[in-house]
This record gives structure tokens, sequence and C-alpha cells, in this order.
């Protein structure tokens, strides 16, 4: 089946996150009409999410972000993995990948920057429609495509569109209206992710941009961005969110991280559940799946953000065949569910849900047989490289490809 039916007919991003933008970006660029639609009446200005990989920076180069993206953002070329006891267990340096890659480094830059760097893009640009305060209420594909009906303070409206592209996150709207399920687990404890301006560097000699510090009582993920330092921590499932948001609390938690003769100015809280959850399709019909709807993981390895823009990158190029008419739209389509869906499970799945036991393991025998794995780990640079191939996910990528045409895929 290819495009046609629908004449000149946009298609519809829903979710004005940063996945939703990059997909509406990457059409625009690609000359394909789109209409992006958001509920929140303005650009979203959520700091979660910070790390960019280098494999997501390989895409974004696309269009035309990364002298913007590196002028504003902070530039990790090492993380480490810490013990809270023991110190520093091992360095990991992403410059052994710059045969490989321009990127080899994070970039730590909040989400909504690129959020903002978009908007303001696609604002001018005559391909692209961007309709905020528009709730989506539900969505019907057909044989020819899918009306998206919205809620506005206007009123009711519809839209049609060739395909929908689904951004729109984790309590996703048009997944649910799709009756897709979203099998898997939340942890019983909910992350704190607290950002400070006082520089941790001077209370914790020796830190990286980047830490991972295991601890068998309370682990801590601690990494600067341009604005502040951030921290994140779990917090019990019986500590009520007003005992763990607290200033009081907040104070105790990062004078226990590093001790400081003054209280900690706190710029920044969130509380929030998290999830390992895996969409059984990444597509119905016309409709598809990317980001948080999709799949939705532990923070711990910066990756979800990246294999959402992966995701967007993927359909949105496939989007761009079926309508030139160079590529069959369930064939097409097809491909971007079960390679997406793949990438899903055995790496942003797998990688987190191994991250996050690996700080918070209790059991001693263990935990001292994988701080000298990661230690054996970055004393050998082929080992190293390989791991940093795997966490940058220049792997996958390099396995899969990211909007490979059906017939080009080698990668099972």
């Amino acid at each position: 089946m290819t495009a046609g039916a629908n004449g000149d007919a946009p298609v519809i991003v829903v979710g004005g996150g940063p996945v939703g933008m990059v997909a509406t970006a990457w059409l625009a660029k690609a000359g394909v009409p789109v209409i992006l639609v958001e509920a929140e009446p303005v650009p979203k200005t959520d700091w979660r999410a910070s790390t960019f990989h280098a494999a997501t920076l390989e895409l974004l180069e696309e269009l035309d972000l990364i002298a913007q993206m590196r002028a504003e953002g902070l530039i990790v070329p090492t993380y480490h993995f810490r013990d809270r006891a023991a110190g520093l267990i091992a360095e990991f340096d992403f410059t052994l990948l710059a045969d490989e890659t321009p990127y080899p480094y994070r970039l730590q830059l909040n989400q909504q920057h690129l959020v903002r760097m978009l908007y303001a893009r696609l604002t001018g640009d005559g391909l692209a429609r961007l309709e905020f305060g528009a709730e989506v209420r539900d969505v019907r594909p057909d044989a020819t495509g899918v009306t998206v009906l919205l809620r506005t303070v206007e009123g009711d409206t519809e839209l049609r569109g060739t395909q929908v592209i689904a951004a729109d996150g984790a309590a996703s709207t048009v997944r649910g209206a799709l009756g897709i399920d979203f099998d898997g687990y939340t942890y019983p404890e909910r992350f704190l992710i607290a950002s400070t301006n006082v520089d941790l560097q001077e209370r914790i000699p020796g830190l990286a941009h980047v830490n991972y510090v295991a601890d068998p009582e309370q682990w801590v993920f601690i990494l600067r961005t341009v604005e502040s330092w951030r921290a994140v921590w779990p917090v019990p499932a019986e500590h009520s969110a007003s005992y763990a948001m607290a200033e009081t609390t907040l104070q105790e938690q990062f004078q226990r991280l590093a001790p400081h003769p003054r209280e900690y100015s706190i710029v920044d809280s969130q509380l929030y559940n998290v999830h390992q959850r895996v969409a059984a399709t990444f597509r119905a019909g016309n409709v598809a799946l990317v980001g948080d709807a999709a799949h939705i993981n532990s923070p711990i390895g910066g990756v979800g953000l990246n294999s959402g823009i992966h995701d967007a990158v993927d359909v949105a190029s496939r989007i761009v065949r079926i309508r030139s008419g160079d590529g069959d739209l369930d064939e097409e389509l097809d491909t971007f569910a079960r390679i997406r869906r793949q990438v899903a499970v055995e790496y942003v799945q797998a990688d987190t849900e191994r991250n996050t036991q690996r700080l918070k393991e209790r059991d001693e025998t263990r935990r001292r047989a994988t701080h000298e794995q990661m230690r054996a780990i970055a004393a050998d640079p082929d080992r190293a490289r390989e791991y940093m191939r795997r966490v940058s996910l220049l792997e996958s990528v390099r396995r899969f490809g990211v909007g490979i045409p059906p017939g080009e895929l080698t990668a099972h």
C-alpha cells in the first residue's frame, strides 16, 4: 500500500516534547506537511532528561542543531562509577570512541532547550503547523489515514492525516484509545530529582560531571548541567510525597551527599514514579508509537530521551519514503515497529534495569563482584570501548540503523 488517498493531507504528531518536536522537524525538513498537537498551552519546560549521547547527536546533525546545542550545553567526555563508602571505582572515557563518531562524549543539556530550539524553528516553517492547547480525545485509524478528535478552548474539532506519530508520553492518550497494552512493572520506590547551584565538585574532591554512585541503603546519581548540579535518589514507598519534597528533607539529603557549612540553594525538585514498560506493539494501522508512549524505563543510563528520538527519526524517515512513493506503507511501518521494539527490549529496558540494580545491590558479595567487573572493564581499552559503544547507543544504531529501508536491513 502506498500513500495517495489523502492527497496533501498532513502527518499528525501528537505531543510537543522533544521526541514529538524532532519528528515534526524531520518531516518538515523533508518537505512533508505536518501538524503537531500538544495539550499544554505552551512548550514544555520539564527538566527531567538532560543527556544526549553520540548516536543521537549524529541524527540531530541532520537538523543543523549541533552548533547551538554545543554552545548551550556541557560536553562531558568521562563519567564515574562510584560507591558511597569506597569512592571512585572506575572511570569511563568516551574519547575511546573518537575513531567512530565525531561526538565522543555525553552532551548535557536540559531537554526543554531542545524543545525551545525546535519550536523557534518550526514556528517559521510553512510546512509545520503547531497547535498548542489542543487535547487529543480520540484517534481513529482506517485504511487510508487517521482521524484525530481534539478539544480546544474554541471547542471540539477534528483533523485528518495520512499517519499519526504518537509522542504523547507514558500516559499516552493515543495508545489508550487504540487499546494497546503497556506491559511491565512500576518500581515500588519513586525517584526524586533535585537541583542545586552549589558546586558539588568543590564539596566532593575528584567528582566527575556524571556519576553513578552505588549504595545498598540509598544510591544516588549526580550530574552537572549548565544551570546546576543535579542529584537523583530513591524515595521508599512508605515515605509521603510531602515528606520527600520538604525543604528539611532535601537539605538532609544534600548534606548527607556532601556536607556544606551553609544550606543548599535548591532550584528545582521533582518526585516521580519510575517504570519499566513496553507497548505490545508500536504500530496500529497508520498510527506509530514513539518515545515514552511506546516504552518507558529507569533514567539510570540516560537513554530514554535518546531512544525516543531514534524512534522519531526512524518512523519519520519511513513516512517520507511512503509519501514519496518509494516505500510500501505496511512494510515500512511493520519494520519500524519490529526494530524499534526489539531495541527497546534488548537495549533500553535491559541496560537501564541492569544499571539500576547495580546501584541498589544489597548483597555484599555481588557488590564486590560488580566493583571488580567495572574496574576490569575500565582498565581494558578494548572492553571499555565496547562498553562505551553500548551505553552511548552506538552499538544499537550500528546494528539496526535508524530508518533503514526494509530491504537493506541485515541485523536480526
